[in-house]
């Protein structure tokens, strides 16, 4: 530490902090510095002494700049008590802090007094707590402060305060490479426990894949066995498990990898009112909002932080390296071509919030997969998903206009993107808990069909239980939107396997941005569980709903995709729906539903016959259970004896119903029932099929369509209308027979 302590004030050895006081950089003044006097020519000589005399003569009013120059000028031993001229200016720097905010250097000026303890350390809470910056924060000067941590007079409490606004101002820094080239220094400071969850965030905001050391991951090892795992450690060490996996070859629990907690509470509402009076956006990693003050309730929050930052290049005062050359703003690309040609010299903007606004910043985002930009953008997003509909309280339905921007721009992202992001997935399964059903709804239901895999082991807490308590509370509309979300969810998952699962390695990784692996038998399970728990609320659902046939829609376009799982997607897993579905969608009064459910049978005996076959061929081929064959065979034969062969409520049929109940319905030849011609979904075709074949009868005997003729052209006359799904039904199951009679033939094990 002594040496890193060493170096620290080497670098700022040839340093006059007088050289660098532009007084006249005060936002309330506009003339030209000393500087540019002794670089003009021999001309303009005598108007330069006259702005000087006028400049001078503007800070002699001035009683800010006066302050200033106090505390840029005191000794070091001054006493504070009594001291009434010290009160005095410190006062006036604070109302001009809070109320324009600081220069850049002022707050050098400040800062500087503050770390180095000239009148004691008393002060230094209260000068810190009013730098409140006006444009940016000089990196020289955070650099020097970090430096005076190393000398240890200064308390602890004002360490971490200090640590604090660092964090708070982080984006506001005009660069960052002189920070970086201390690293090791701040990281020596992990050892000190008060400090350490501040240094691991600072860090985590500095940490590149050069700076990641065997020796740095056994430090924080070290601590870990010491204070436990503790969350600030486990993020810093999954941050560089993303950069040198090799180095951390422990695994992370996914639950641990949450944001770092929020420390700007002493400079927020002061930010926010410098920012919205200056009528300008202040470039923070941390977008600032008004706290609203309420007695009954303290985490009312209004939003501000819902806002998308503007995109902007990083301020930098440093000389121009050749390698800072070469770098192109990401703010100054505007076109694709500009952007591919400068692929590999991006900078990135100071805000990465900004990035939500800009279709060009997340071209450049999904074809770098930069790791450090993912998590600071991670970073940002979760806080104020957080802060603005987890924790906004009672004030959830102001500003709701803000909010369904944000989301919409949230979700935009994500679909161009192809996937969503961490910090929203973790929000979505807090705020489900909260959630009423119907607050921005079809934004949420959006962000929660984009969730990635979930392990079947936290599937059911993290999200059945609260989903199941929304859909069984809520209208029949909100039962059609989940079970849309929950199908677009497993359709995206499907995809998902069928992109990136290996032909020859079963292991297959959950996430492009994650180390965590998930096999292929696991995969299936949290596949089978969702389809499983999307067949118990629509048998559920219905039942309440008195099968709704919007609902019934929904449910049929889920299993639409379920039954080709196999085919089209290459998952080796076949489920079959529950009967709590198949019955009320054979029974549907709408032809529609009934030539959906043909459809799906007819793709399940592809499927089915396909992975038998293929269970044949190869050694590969995963094994179809007995029972699955089964109840395709029971739903098969059922649909046959109901549709084509007349025999409803015949012995060992999936729905039965004694004898003596059926005679006392005096339904006549109640077996027929639900046949192609006496179904309540397909009689008025079968009626006007009977007028146009028979016009000149005025009785109408729909059995006379059964005949041998009659019956081929009502069939023909029947698909003709639409319904190709029941037609590859017919095709597939049903053998004709010469004469009346006809007979189905159902896939056998």
């Amino acid at each position: 530490m002594c040496l890193c302590l060493t170096e620290c004030f080497e670098y700022f050895s040839n340093v006059e902090m007088a050289a660098q006081l532009n007084l006249s950089g005060h936002p309330d003044s506009g003339l030209p510095s000393l500087t540019d006097q002794s670089m003009s020519s021999r001309t303009s000589n005598r108007s330069l002494r006259v702005a000087e005399k006028e400049r001078r003569k503007n800070e002699a009013e001035d009683p800010s700049v006066l302050a200033l120059q106090y505390f840029y000028n005191v000794e070091a031993g001054t006493p504070v008590s009594g001291n009434d001229e010290v009160e005095r200016n410190l006062v006036l720097v604070e109302q001009v802090a809070y109320r324009n905010g600081l220069s850049p250097e002022a707050i050098s000026i400040m800062l500087e007094f503050a770390m180095s303890l000239r009148m004691g350390h008393s002060l230094c809470p209260r000068v810190l707590k009013c730098l409140i910056p006006v444009t940016v924060v000089p990196q020289e000067a955070v650099v020097r402060g970090v430096s005076w941590l190393g000398v240890g007079k200064i308390p602890v409490s004002t360490q971490v305060l200090f640590i604090k606004w660092v964090l708070t101002v982080f984006d506001m820094i005009d660069a960052k490479d002189q920070l970086r080239a201390i690293y090791g220094f701040i990281f020596s400071f992990v050892s000190e426990e008060n400090l350490c969850p501040f240094i691991c965030h600072l860090l985590y905001l500095l940490t590149s894949k050069q700076i990641v050391r065997v020796f740095r991951v056994r430090k924080l090892l070290e601590l870990q066995s010491k204070l436990g795992r503790q969350p600030f450690l486990l993020n810093l060490l999954s941050l560089y498990k993303v950069f040198c996996p090799e180095l951390v070859t422990f695994s992370i629990p996914s639950q641990s990898k949450s944001v770092f907690k929020n420390h700007n509470m002493p400079w927020k509402s002061a930010l926010f009112a410098v920012q919205k009076r200056n009528g300008s956006q202040v470039a923070s990693s941390i977008s600032l909002a008004s706290a609203s003050k309420d007695g009954t309730n303290r985490r009312k929050r209004k939003r501000h932080h819902l806002e998308i930052p503007v995109l902007r290049s990083v301020v930098n005062k440093e000389p121009q390296t050749e390698t800072r050359r070469r770098l192109v703003p990401l703010v100054q690309i505007q076109s694709v071509a500009e952007l591919l040609e400068n692929m590999d010299h991006i900078e990135l903007p100071a805000q990465m919030g900004s990035l939500l606004g800009s279709s060009l910043a997340l071209q450049y985002l999904d074809c770098v997969q930069d790791e450090s930009a993912l998590l600071r953008l991670n970073f940002w997003l979760g806080y104020a998903l957080h802060e603005e509909l987890l924790f906004c309280g009672d004030g959830a339905s102001q500003n709701s206009e803000e909010s369904l921007q944000f989301l919409n721009k949230l979700l935009s992202t994500q679909h161009f993107l192809q996937e969503g992001f961490s910090s929203s997935e973790a929000f979505l399964y807090k705020f489900l808990n909260v959630w009423d059903g119907s607050l921005l709804r079809p934004q949420i239901l959006g962000l929660l069909s984009n969730i990635p895999v979930i392990p079947s082991s936290q599937i059911e807490r993290l999200l059945f239980k609260p989903l199941m308590q929304l859909f069984f509370t809520s209208s029949v509309f909100f039962k059609c939107g989940l079970i849309e979300c929950l199908n677009n969810m497993l359709l995206k998952w499907l995809i998902w396997h069928s992109v990136y699962a290996l032909e020859d390695d079963l292991d297959i990784s959950r996430n492009s941005h994650t180390s965590i692996n998930m096999t292929l038998s696991g995969f299936k399970d949290s596949v089978m569980g969702l389809v499983d728990f999307v067949g118990r609320l629509a048998s559920s659902g219905l039942q309440l709903e008195g099968c709704h046939s919007l609902l019934l829609s929904f449910i049929l376009d889920f299993y639409t995709m379920v039954c080709d799982t196999f085919l089209k997607y290459g998952l080796p897993l076949v489920v079959m729906p529950p009967p709590g579905v198949f019955y009320p969608a054979l029974f549907a009064t709408d032809p529609v539903s009934v030539d959906r459910l043909a459809f799906i049978m007819y793709r399940y005996k592809v499927n089915l016959t396909s992975a038998k076959i293929q269970e044949k061929l190869t050694d590969q081929a995963f094994h179809i259970s007995r029972q699955t064959f089964h109840e395709f065979n029971n739903y098969t034969v059922y649909m046959v004896n109901c549709l084509w062969n007349s025999k409803m409520f015949q012995p060992g049929m999936g729905v039965q119903l004694g004898e003596e109940l059926l005679l006392k319905s005096n339904v006549p030849q109640y077996w027929t029932s639900f046949d192609l011609v006496h179904h309540p979904a397909f009689m008025s075709y079968a009626i006007d099929f009977h007028q146009k074949c028979w016009p000149g009868k005025k009785d109408i005997d729909l059995d006379s369509i059964k005949h041998s003729k009659p019956w081929s052209w009502y069939l023909e006359y029947l698909f003709s209308q639409g319904y190709d799904g029941l037609a590859l039904f017919v095709q597939s199951n049903i053998r004709a027979r010469q004469g009346n009679g006809q007979q189905g033939d159902s896939l056998s094990t």
